[in-house]
């Protein structure tokens, strides 16, 4: 368990921020850019000391101002990987790699030929910093972090300096990171795809504050999260596991909360997990089992709650065996099907709108 609770106080920003989460996982705290993200990160790295709180991990206290417990930053055994790489430009990779190992404390949880392994590493060793790319160098960078062999890996916006392309190459190796590692994360973004692709938590943050905090499919579809990324990103987060797939049309069957969906994956084998977001934008509601139409997937479930969105539409919530999944549809369709809760539905999605990412929300480590 990952349990948070300081307070800070610099200049007129005040920070007043509440978790205690599982570990392992990747913890993502998300938010606005200035809502006290990156102070809160450092609190817990020990490279600031918050007014008054207590910070603890998997029952070790790093921080407490009652008892005056305040395990110092080099102590801590947490590693940071941050916007800019900060690698030695003097050295080559390979240096900077044994550089970490070398100021590695405790025992060793990861070996330096798996973490060479899982970030593909190998073709990079003798190049110097100044020959590498953006991407690159992060994963370096996060290769650094992970040999100093912590308890705690923490990672302040590592992609927010990268251009889309360069994300994407990073990405697939974090999401490796949280499958096949014991290491618990603590992630910090603005950026949704991000949340998306990695989060196993989610604690939201708003003006200096943790608004709420939960599992990813939870959060999803929380009010906090809504005035956070925008009416046209709402949506539901929902696990999946792959049941077959047609080589014919490139669909797989994937197993969503009592349905299922026809999702096009690059890859991904019988029982694989994977996570789905289904946008409110791209759900049609039904009241009637639908027939003789071109939309493949169609989700059964019952409505929990119609709520206003804005002055023309509304949310439906929909619990489809499990998962809730979010529709936007226009107040007067709502009020035309008399939507309202306990009410049985279909939610109909094109399969050209789903976003399938790998790796369950609640997926375990295997190492």
């Amino acid at each position: 368990m990952l349990s948070v609770a300081v307070q800070k106080r610099r200049g007129g920003f005040a920070l007043d921020a509440r978790f205690d989460l599982p570990t392992p996982g990747v913890v993502t705290l998300f938010g606005r850019s200035g809502c006290g993200k990156s102070t809160l990160v450092n609190i817990i790295a020990g490279l600031l000391a918050p007014d008054s709180g207590r910070v603890a991990l998997d029952g070790t206290v790093l921080h407490d101002t009652q008892q005056r417990i305040d395990i110092p930053a080099e102590g801590r055994r947490i590693g940071c990987v941050f916007q800019d790489a900060r690698l030695f430009p003097h050295l080559n990779v390979a240096a900077n790699l044994r550089y970490a190992s070398r100021r590695a404390r405790g025992p060793t949880v990861i070996h330096h030929d798996d973490v060479v392994g899982l970030l593909a590493l190998e073709p990079l060793m003798q190049r110097r910093v100044h020959h590498l790319s953006g991407g690159e160098r992060q994963r370096v960078a996060l290769g650094r972090a992970l040999l100093r062999q912590p308890r705690l890996l923490l990672l302040d916006e590592p992609l927010a300096s990268l251009d889309a392309a360069r994300r994407e190459e990073v990405l697939p190796y974090l999401e490796k990171l949280r499958d096949q590692s014991t290491i618990p994360m603590v992630y910090v973004t603005h950026n949704f795809d991000e949340v998306l692709r990695l989060a196993t938590c989610i604690v939201l943050m708003e003006s200096g504050r943790t608004v709420a905090q939960g599992g990813v499919g939870e959060m999803s579809v929380h009010p906090s999260l809504r005035a956070i990324i925008g009416a046209d990103a709402v949506g539901a987060i929902v696990e999946g596991t792959v049941l077959d797939a047609d080589a014919g049309s490139g669909l797989s069957r994937v197993r969503v909360g009592g349905g299922e969906l026809r999702v096009r994956l690059e890859k991904g084998a019988a029982g694989a997990k994977l996570r789905v977001q289904l946008l409110a934008r791209d759900l049609i509601v039904a009241t009637q089992p639908p027939r003789y139409l071109s939309v493949r997937n169609s989700l059964a479930g019952i409505i929990t709650a119609v709520t206003g969105d804005d002055a023309e539409s509304d949310l439906i919530e929909i619990d489809i065996g499990g998962p809730v999944i979010i529709a936007r549809i226009t107040q007067a369709a709502s009020r035309e099907l008399s939507l309202r809760p306990g009410l049985a539905v279909w939610a109909l999605v094109k399969t050209v709108s789903l976003r399938p990412h790998p790796g369950g929300l609640d997926a375990q480590p295997a190492v």
